[in-house]
């Protein structure tokens, strides 16, 4: 499918609302959230000797924890800011790892009904541990290193009660990283 061109008969986007941090707008009749502060979201699918690294963290809009893949914003602390760049931020940020190798995998919306967002997945691997990570700013971030050999049970077995949900991110990491050696220590 394709986008339309900027001279075509698409209608006009319209603030509805601005809040501090998202907005709400419509296109036509399509009411849509926008985030004025970010141009894009980074996913990492990160693996460390055969260990799926995620993170868990309560979510206000669910009222759940979640368990999610490392992510974030980019261009929402610097306007110049790059995907690559936004990806291995936030991979020490919440996790406290470093990759040597960061490599896109995917480029797509989480949400197109909702959101006018795009998330570019990046599969992080050859990591060094170089903090406790756990996120900034108030963020209380539970890093987890699951193996992969184990993932999918591991996954489920964590989500058995009605305060934890996975988000699907999850799932799709354990899809691209399904060739990974599990030399789990």
């Amino acid at each position: 499918m394709s986008r339309p061109s900027p001279d075509s008969a698409e209608p006009a986007d319209r603030l509805l609302h601005a809040g501090k941090h998202l907005e709400l707008r419509a296109k036509g009749t399509w009411e849509y959230a926008h985030r004025p502060n970010a141009s894009a979201i980074v996913a990492l699918f990160a693996v460390h000797k055969g260990h799926l690294i995620c993170v868990e963290q309560e979510r206000a809009p669910v009222g759940v924890c979640v368990l999610e893949v490392p992510a974030g914003l980019v261009g929402d602390t610097d306007a110049d800011d790059v995907p690559a760049a936004a990806a291995g931020r936030e991979l020490e940020e919440e996790t406290g790892y470093k990759a040597e190798t960061l490599e896109q995998v995917a480029v797509g919306p989480p949400s197109a009904g909702l959101s006018d967002e795009v998330v570019h997945f990046f599969k992080a691997t050859n990591l060094t541990r170089i903090g406790d990570g756990g996120g900034v700013d108030g963020e209380e971030i539970t890093v987890h290193r699951v193996p992969l050999h184990c993932a999918e049970a591991w996954i489920a077995g964590w989500a058995t009660t009605d305060d934890r949900l996975v988000d699907p991110k999850v799932w799709a990491a354990l899809w691209f990283l399904r060739d990974e050696p599990c030399d789990c220590d």
